[in-house]
């Protein structure tokens, strides 16, 4: 019996800007933006004068990897074999045939190109570690989907997330505006990276017998239904200490982060009690607006208190 088509590959596709608004995951851009926010706010916390021009063009640069990251990851699994027309997950553009790998591949390239020229003027304000972070993370963007043997397709995605969309991303936006780091750009990282993590493994948790076949041994394949509960927890629950260190140690205002708990412990139970299948897709857009719940929260109580 052949699989039934998801209702997006039976009805007529999208044409022009559509196809590639979708092709992008607006659900889950969110992810790049509040390391941005973030790590500005922090800054401006600890008396930066703003770089309101520096802190936009970081932003979009961010925005670009991402938007990169999950092009050339749409055309890649498609080019290998592992998105089929009967995959659970949100649609993904090449394998609905709505436009060609070819095609896809060339609006990743044009979105890292447009992010490493952004680039040259933050390493202008920034200087060399702006220039290592943004290499870093645009050979990491390429690096999730590409080459022999893909991030994406390894144990190492979320600590690739926690790295690149909350450490790096944060640190970042933080020496863009004072010039400088500090322990708390690094804690304030993981308060971001973490729920971001957190979307990804969602993302494999729900594709985890269809990862398993096609041979991908994603961190909820290694670690089995459970245990990747237990790390969804984790990830989720974390940055709450995380806050209450910042708080404690210098800033205040970082408790009103604290105020997400409840959001993102009703998201934990909503991930024990759902069945595999695409329900998920709703809690993994629902743990990407958590996560900017809390960034958003701990930046306005970094700048307010």
């Amino acid at each position: 019996m052949k699989p039934e088509l998801p209702p997006a590959l039976i009805a007529a596709p999208p044409t022009g800007w559509r196809v590639w608004w979708t092709a992008t995951r607006p659900r889950t851009l969110s992810i790049a933006a509040t390391p941005v926010l973030v790590g500005t706010a922090l800054a401006l916390a600890e008396g930066a004068t703003p770089a309101w021009l520096a802190m936009l063009a970081a932003l979009c640069c961010a925005l670009l990897i991402q938007v990169g990251t999950n092009l050339h990851n749409d055309a890649a699994d498609f080019e290998r074999g592992t998105d089929r027309p009967d995959r659970i997950g949100p649609l993904r553009v090449t394998a609905a045939g709505w436009a060609s790998p070819a095609a896809v591949r060339r609006a990743a390239a044009i979105s890292f190109a447009l992010a490493l020229l952004l680039g040259t003027y933050l390493v202008a304000i920034g200087g060399w570690p702006i220039l290592a972070a943004g290499l870093a993370s645009l050979l990491a963007g390429w690096s999730y989907s590409g080459g022999r043997h893909p991030i994406s397709h390894t144990p190492l995605g979320e600590l690739f997330v926690l790295i690149f969309f909350g450490l790096v991303a944060v640190a970042g936006s933080h020496w863009l505006q004072l010039g400088a780091t500090s322990a708390n750009a690094w804690l304030a990282g993981f308060v971001v990276g973490m729920p971001a993590a957190a979307v990804l493994l969602v993302n494999n948790y729900r594709d985890l017998e269809q990862d398993r076949r096609a041979g991908r041994r994603t961190l909820a394949v290694l670690l089995g239904r459970t245990r990747a509960r237990r790390v969804y927890f984790t990830l989720m629950m974390l940055p709450f200490p995380v806050m209450l260190v910042l708080a404690l140690r210098d800033r205040p205002g970082a408790a009103l982060g604290l105020l997400a708990l409840p959001f993102c412990l009703l998201l934990c139970r909503r991930l024990a009690i759902t069945a595999p299948g695409p329900a998920l897709n709703l809690l993994l857009a629902a743990t990407a607006r958590a996560g900017f719940v809390t960034a958003a929260l701990l930046a306005l109580g970094l700048l307010l208190f």
